[in-house]
């Protein structure tokens, strides 16, 4: 066993060990983009202003006039975010199909590493390592490089243990409890870390945690002998190397290197200068496995009315549109709904028959793709109901959502519209809510009707809902992604996640 052990560093090692360099970089450089959408973190789901541990932006957010959550974000530059520049869709999209790889890679990387002695390498067999850990940790403080294991030093093998079996799962965990259909349907999942403000924040620490061993583990690799270490790594040399080893060694992963920073570099360029592409080729990857592991999921939240949270964050600014603010003068009170296209009965109903329809109420976590949260109490009439009364077609499969939403702060992009499955508008907890907090629907938030999917992210509630139109695909809606933000911001159709 132990002869296998110096035997060095198998090809599949070798390899798992560049992919997994590769994907983590991505994953870095994407998650900084992300993380510009609302660059704060808290330790509170209620995401208060002012109570957040951490910021990275300068930005100060005015006390005497409305700001919203819009307001908040911090363009990274391309040198740092993937792909930068305020391009939070295609940073998601980035960020999840490198999860995928990273996550492939990972479990090929376990399953041989259990299917072979290599195991031994990581795993400590005695509690002597733990003494010698410690002796190891002082020799390194003295500067000093204390003598090599098999194939690892003892504190070697613990901090690659731990960074394999504590850190990367730890990742993995906290990344789940970010997803907003996760959270819906588990909510004792979430809590587990103390909400999602706190799997954000362990999420993030995650990030460091990876970053400080890089550069320590870099450091180290050179103490030891830099042309030995890669030797071992790329060739897999046991012992000493050659000079033509080291070269050899060097030459490659040299070339490796490049050859991830020329992805980088096509990635972000590619994104930038061509999003749309880009969104395609990475939509094909990410949104079925999405729908596979998320879609199917429901909405089990019952928080409490003492669980709302004391501030709720606006997004986006009431519209300027003048058939909004003539009915918003005169309270709604002539609003009606118009509900058509596939459908057997047409319907126009104002908000005094949508409240004669079934009612519903429910204590919700509204979680938007920026990052913030907040709890607040919703009461509406159930999507079901409507579908009901409307009797959809069979060809019907969409719900396409019209607004009164005029996107006057992007001119040029027309008005709001999304679309949801009619799956998702049959889940229990998909609403259109006519209330917040026991009152009227404020207009900041919504007025008169907006959308509540509980398993999905914020910009999938669409607000000031004018109309919804059944249809039967929702490419044939604006430019073919599903939604406004979807073809204007490069977001994906579905937000489980």
């Amino acid at each position: 066993m132990q002869d296998a052990i110096d035997l060095g560093f198998p090809l599949w090692i070798r390899l798992t060990h560049l992919f997994n360099i590769l994907f983590l970089s991505l994953l870095a450089r994407s998650g900084i983009e992300i993380l510009g959408g609302h660059p704060k973190l808290y330790w509170n789901d209620h995401a208060l202003p002012g109570s957040e541990w951490a910021r990275f932006t300068r930005k100060e957010m005015p006390k005497d006039e409305l700001w919203t959550a819009e307001d908040e974000k911090e363009p990274y530059t391309p040198w740092l975010a993937l792909p930068g520049r305020d391009n939070l869709g295609l940073g998601r999209y980035w960020h999840f199909v490198s999860v995928a790889g990273w996550v492939i890679v990972g479990a090929l990387y376990i399953t041989l590493l259990f299917a072979t002695p290599q195991w031994r390498r990581l795993l400590p067999t005695s509690w002597d390592i733990f003494p010698r850990a410690w002796e190891a940790a002082f020799t390194y403080l003295r500067l000093e490089i204390p003598p090599h294991g098999a194939p690892f030093n003892a504190l070697q093998q613990l901090t690659y243990a731990a960074l394999i079996f504590l850190l990367a799962p730890l990742q993995i965990l906290t990344g789940v409890a970010m997803s907003p259909a996760i959270a819906a349907r588990f909510p004792w999942y979430t809590k587990l870390f103390g909400g999602r403000q706190g799997a954000r924040s362990l999420h993030f620490l995650g990030l460091l945690a990876f970053g400080a061993f890089t550069i320590h583990h870099t450091a180290i690799v050179i103490a030891h002998g830099l042309g030995d270490e890669l030797a071992a790594i790329v060739l897999g040399v046991s012992g000493s190397a050659t000079a033509a080893q080291r070269t050899t060694a060097l030459a490659i992963a040299g070339a490796a290197i490049a050859g991830i920073i020329a992805l980088h570099v096509w990635a972000t360029r590619s994104s930038l200068r061509a999003p749309v592409p880009m969104q395609h080729r990475l939509q094909r990857i990410f949104d079925p496995l999405q729908q596979l592991l998320l879609g199917r999921l429901t909405s089990r939240q019952r928080y409490r009315a003492a669980d709302r949270s004391p501030f709720q964050r606006p997004n986006g600014r009431p519209p300027r549109d003048p058939t909004w603010q003539a009915l918003a003068e005169r309270g709604f009170d002539d609003f009606v709904l118009e509900v058509g296209g596939l459908v057997e009965r047409p319907l126009r109903l104002t908000l005094r028959e949508l409240r004669d329809l079934a009612r519903a109420e429910q204590t919700t976590k509204h979680v938007c793709i920026q990052g913030w949260t907040y709890t607040a109490q919703w009461a509406g009439v159930p999507l079901r109901s409507l579908l009901e009364h409307c009797r959809p077609t069979p060809e019907a499969r969409y719900l396409c959502f019209h607004t009164f939403d005029d996107k006057w702060e992007r001119p040029g992009h027309g008005y709001y519209y999304s679309t949801l499955s009619i799956d998702d508008a049959l889940k229990p907890q998909t609403i259109l809510a006519y209330e917040m907090n026991g009152r009227p629907l404020p207009h900041e938030f919504g007025a008169p009707l907006r959308l509540r999917l509980e398993t999905q992210l914020g910009y999938k509630m669409v607000k000031y809902v004018r109309a919804i139109e059944l249809i039967r695909d929702y490419r044939q809606v604006g430019t073919g992604h599903g939604g406004w933000r979807e073809d204007v911001l490069h977001y994906s159709q579905s937000a489980e996640i």
